[in-house]
């Protein structure tokens, strides 16, 4: 296989004035190493010297400072193979994407068109409304996207009195967790499409992927290619084997990522069931005791996103003297905080509901679509 990201001539691009793709085309065709950035939209692509060429990608540095991570062409590539051949993309589907080029999910959904000889067609810093236009014009067949972009879709739609888009085949998503509501939703806004839920990282890539056997609350089974182990009790810390890992950190660290020969952790926690599904509980960085109790914010998050009057939401603990850490949830939404309260509860015990919970318009995002938690940090010290 070739160094370097190939470049198919069948690929048109729909949308050629997206900020970073002329960047990106140059690259591709130069065989320089390519680095994305998540600060900077407008040049979201810059082009460095590499021998071998390399891929440098921004995490999302949604609870501090980004890191810059190193991986080898090859370690995507085999996953557009995989999917060109386990999910029957390729050379005549047209791909939508939804973030700017320096988010890693809307760089792989470009790359990964280009390399099979797709169509691209890349909506960022449109209106919801023209998103689902383009969709809906363009005939797109499958869409890449994280969950808050799959709900601003949604509304687009609706706004624009779009009730359905049949074209749609495929819809992968991932960079966050698909509560049942906005998964029906989907459903019927696509009734042609089968929607693939995955479960990665930056660092990782695919880890897993859903289907229509996975059950609710699971983030599917092992993605072709991917060994999974869970060490410790179950729940336990999940370490990943694969051919899609990256190289290693070219700026920044994580304490919680760690090498054990060929396997791979990043300090998320989680279960597997008897059929190889995943469940997972949260990542270590963010777990917190609670009355002598380890809490995963990440868990509780998923409780209330499931509140169909919930679109968005994000958990931080505060200090106390008493319980170790009490939980501040940041909603944005109309659900009743005795509803949201009463669900954690009941779903997971009464350590889990949040001591305060503060309503906003619109939670502040980071570029990759997640909550900015330094942004909410500064909210709730301010007491705001």
């Amino acid at each position: 296989m070739d160094e370097s990201f190939s470049l198919s001539p069948q690929s048109r691009l729909l949308t050629p004035s997206t900020p970073g793709l002329p960047v990106l085309l140059e690259g591709l065709r130069s065989g320089a190493s390519l680095r994305a950035s998540q600060a900077t939209p407008e040049a979201p692509i810059t082009l460095e010297p590499g021998d071998p060429p390399a891929l440098y990608c921004e995490t999302s540095g949604s609870s501090g400072a980004a890191k810059v991570i190193r991986r080898h062409p090859q370690s995507w590539q085999r996953s557009f193979a995989v999917n060109r051949d386990t999910f029957g993309v390729g050379a005549g589907d047209r791909y939508a994407c939804f973030g700017h080029l320096g988010h890693s999910l809307t760089l792989y959904a470009v790359l990964e068109a280009l390399h099979i000889g797709a169509d691209i067609a890349t909506l960022v810093g449109q209106l919801p409304t023209r998103q689902a236009s383009a969709v809906q014009r363009l005939e797109i067949t499958v869409l890449y996207a994280t969950p808050s972009q799959l709900q601003l879709l949604l509304s687009g739609a609706e706004k624009a009195g779009i009730a359905a888009l049949p074209s749609v085949r495929r819809v992968f998503s991932g960079g966050g967790k698909l509560d049942p509501a906005l998964r029906a939703a989907v459903a019927r806004l696509c009734p042609a499409a089968e929607l693939r839920e995955f479960f990665g990282a930056s660092e990782t890539s695919f880890i897993t992927i859903s289907d229509t056997d996975t059950p609710p609350g699971s983030v599917g089974r092992a993605y072709p290619g991917v060994d999974l182990r869970i060490d410790g009790e179950d729940p336990g810390e999940i370490w990943v084997r694969s051919p899609y890992l990256f190289d290693g950190y070219a700026q920044g660290s994580s304490p919680q990522t760690r090498r054990d020969g060929a396997w791979l952790s990043i300090g998320e926690v989680g279960q597997l069931d008897a059929a190889g599904n995943l469940f997972l509980r949260g990542r270590l960085s963010r777990m917190v005791t609670v009355a002598d109790r380890n809490v995963f914010p990440d868990e509780i998050e998923q409780v209330i996103l499931a509140h169909p009057d919930v679109t968005a939401c994000a958990i931080l603990p505060e200090a106390d003297p008493r319980r170790g850490h009490r939980l501040i949830c940041f909603v944005q939404g109309s659900a009743a905080e005795a509803d949201l309260r009463r669900n954690c509860r009941e779903t997971l015990g009464p350590g889990a509901a949040p001591h305060r919970f503060t309503y906003l318009a619109a939670l502040p995002l980071l570029p990759a679509g997640k909550p900015d938690l330094v942004a909410l940090r500064a909210l709730a010290e301010a007491g705001t």
